[in-house]
Parts: structure tokens; C-alpha cells; sequence
């Protein structure tokens, strides 16, 4: 097994950068504070960053620069699933008229790779790249829903189970009998656990092994997500739409 071997310069910077996104920006003394370091380390990193073009810097305030977008879509374009769902992920938002969904789980959380709005969505925080605990989605739910519970059970020991609402599961029995649900019944819900007043409905995209390697939903607020159009529609269309993604990666 590898060993880990922490870079304490470049951990530094990576924190830092993760920090200046959280705050959408700080100063020096800022950053030395939250990150409780010397004033004089804090500024030698933001310097260097700022002239490597990864920081822009306006008036005593950085920001992260525009050169991250450029590593992000490369990561994304990387991912065949991506290239292979974005049109049916666009159907699905024109024809269900809410925010479709594409998820991959990465490092244990999951991870928006592509979403598309319909005519009638409402705006919300999701964007691409946002990073999301697992259990506080449908997508998530569907994706560890058919995943070994070993390898599960190793995601919810590193990332334990965070309350993003008080509908959000924070219990490991409770959620693994939800992910025995969601087995059977092929798809998932999420019913305000992770954004009051939104709920969610997604299916696995699975691999020839069965293997969830990303998840498909239609997200919309709680007030059209309801009775029938909850329970059977977007079901039924979430499903479709996972297949098609299926059938289309296996022969791609």
C-alpha cells in the first residue's frame, strides 16, 4: 500500500484556495486567521499563486482566477459519461421542465458533472463541480444503492453523515436500509434532505457489472413534486432516460 506523503506547501495552498472560494474572496490576514498561519506564509502563497495566474487580486482582496474553469472542463470532458448523457440530460430538463441531473461520486462525495434547466425551474444553488454529501441526494442515494456496502462503508468512514437539513439522514442503519429500498425499487428520492422546500427523484446509471458509475434526476419544488407526477411520472421518465444512457455508453 502507498504511503501518504503530505506536502505541507502544497496542502497549504490547496486549503487556501478552497477557503478564498468559500468566502468568494478574502485578504491576507483573513486567510492567515482562518487558516491559523503566520501572516508572512499566508502572503508568500498568495503571491505565488497569484503569479502562477491560479489568484486575481483586486485592491487587498484575492479571488480565485478564471484558470481553475479551464482545469474543470477538462476534468469534465475527460468523463465519457458526461459526453455520452448531456443530451439526454438536456431532453429531460425540456420535457419535465425542472433541473436535470448528472452525478458521479468522486472521493466519496458526490459531485454535479452536468445539470440542464427547463423552461419552468426555479433557481438554486447547484451548479457544476458542486460537491455534495452522498446520502443527502437521490442521485447519491441511487449511486450507493449499487455500490459493495464495503466500499460504502468506507465512504461514510471517511466523510461520516452530515446534516444539511433536518430531513437529511445522519444515521448508517437508517441509511442502509434506504439504500436496500432504493435497490429494489431501481430509483430514489430525496424529499427536502438536502435543499428545504425541493424534492428529488433519481436512477443509477450502472456498468455491465451492475456498478452505479453515475446517477440521472429531476429536481423541482416540492409543490409540483407531488402525487402521481411524483410517485409514477418522473420515475417512469428518470428511468427511460437512465437506460438510454446505459445502452449508449455500452456501445459507444
Amino acid at each position: 500500500m502507498a504511503k501518504d506523503v503530505p506536502v505541507n506547501a502544497v496542502k497549504i495552498s490547496l486549503e487556501l484556495v478552497d477557503l478564498l472560494r468559500e468566502l468568494d474572496g478574502a485578504g491576507v490576514s483573513e486567510v492567515a486567521k482562518r487558516l491559523d498561519k503566520p501572516t508572512s506564509t499566508i502572503h508568500d502563497h498568495l503571491r505565488t499563486l497569484e503569479q502562477q495566474e491560479y489568484l486575481v487580486k483586486e485592491g487587498d482582496t484575492y479571488y480565485v482566477s478564471t484558470r481553475f474553469l479551464q482545469l474543470g472542463a477538462h476534468a469534465r470532458s475527460r468523463q465519457k459519461v458526461f459526453k455520452i448523457a448531456r443530451p439526454e440530460i438536456n431532453e429531460l430538463a425540456q420535457v419535465t421542465g425542472e433541473h436535470a441531473n448528472l452525478m458521479i461520486e468522486e472521493h466519496g462525495v458526490g459531485v454535479f458533472l452536468y445539470r440542464s434547466r427547463g423552461p419552468d425551474a426555479v433557481r438554486l444553488d447547484t451548479h457544476s463541480g458542486m460537491r455534495v454529501p452522498l446520502q443527502t441526494t437521490a442521485l447519491g442515494k441511487s449511486i450507493m444503492a449499487n455500490r459493495p456496502r464495503e466500499e460504502v462503508e468506507r465512504i461514510l468512514d471517511r466523510h461520516g453523515l452530515e446534516a444539511v437539513t433536518d430531513r437529511s439522514i445522519t444515521d448508517r442503519e437508517e441509511l442502509f436500509d434506504v439504500l436496500e429500498e432504493v435497490r429494489e425499487r431501481g430509483y430514489s428520492y430525496d424529499d427536502e434532505e438536502r435543499v428545504k422546500g425541493m424534492r428529488c427523484v433519481a436512477a443509477p446509471i450502472l456498468n455491465e457489472d451492475d456498478y452505479a458509475i453515475a446517477a440521472v434526476s429531476v429536481s423541482g419544488p416540492k409543490s409540483r413534486m407531488r402525487e402521481e407526477r411524483f410517485t409514477e411520472e418522473l420515475p417512469n421518465q428518470i428511468l427511460k432516460s437512465a437506460n438510454v444512457i446505459e445502452v449508449n455508453l455500452t456501445y459507444s
